[in-house]
C-alpha cells in the first residue's frame, strides 16, 4: 500500500554543515494548532537538533510559527518537541552517540505521510571548512558541464 507523502520543509543548512551517514523516520508529538500552522508551512528546521533525555528523544530549536486563529491554545513557537521512537531505536542512538565521538542527531526533513507529521531524522557527522569547499567545486563543475552539454545540444 503506497502512502501519499508531501514534503513540508528541508534542512537545507543539515546537508552543507554535515555529512549524513544514517537516515530514519521518527513520528513527532504535536498540538493542534502546531498541525495547523505546519499545515501552511510556517515551520523552520534551519537551526534545529535532537537530544536524548531519560530515554526520549526531542527536537530542540525548531520553530513553528504560532497559528493566526489559534488564541490561547498557541504554545511556544521554540518548545522542545517529543519524537515517537521505538525504545529499542532510541536505545540504539543513544548508544551510537555516545560510542562515536562527533556524531549527532540533526532533523532533515518535516513531511506528511497519510495525515501524519513526520520527521526524517539523520545521524550526522560535521564538516571541516574544506569539505564544504569540496563540495561548492564539485557542484559548480557538474553544473558548468550541465550548461555546456545543453547549449551543445541546441
Amino acid at each position: 500500500m503506497k502512502e501519499n507523502t508531501q514534503t513540508i520543509a528541508t534542512n537545507k543548512k543539515a546537508y552543507h554543515d554535515y555529512f549524513v551517514e544514517e537516515s530514519m523516520e521518527a513520528g513527532i508529538e504535536l498540538f493542534g494548532t502546531e498541525v495547523k500552522s505546519i499545515r501552511r508551512g510556517g515551520v523552520n528546521l534551519k537551526d534545529a537538533w535532537c537530544s536524548v533525555d531519560d530515554g526520549e528523544i526531542f527536537v530542540n530549536g525548531m520553530h513553528v510559527a504560532p497559528y493566526e486563529q489559534g488564541n490561547i491554545f498557541n504554545r511556544d513557537p521554540y518548545r522542545k518537541r517529543r519524537l515517537l521512537l521505538h525504545k529499542r531505536e532510541i536505545l540504539r542512538l543513544f548508544g551510537t552517540l555516545k560510542q562515536q565521538q562527533g556524531l549527532t542527531l540533526i532533523p532533515l526533513s518535516l513531511y506528511f505521510k497519510g495525515s501524519r507529521v513526520k520527521v526524517q531524522l539523520g545521524l550526522c557527522r560535521g564538516k571541516k571548512l574544506y569539505d564544504k569547499r569540496a563540495d561548492l567545486a564539485a557542484k559548480a563543475v557538474a553544473r558548468d558541464n550541465e550548461r555546456y552539454f545543453k547549449e551543445k545540444q541546441q
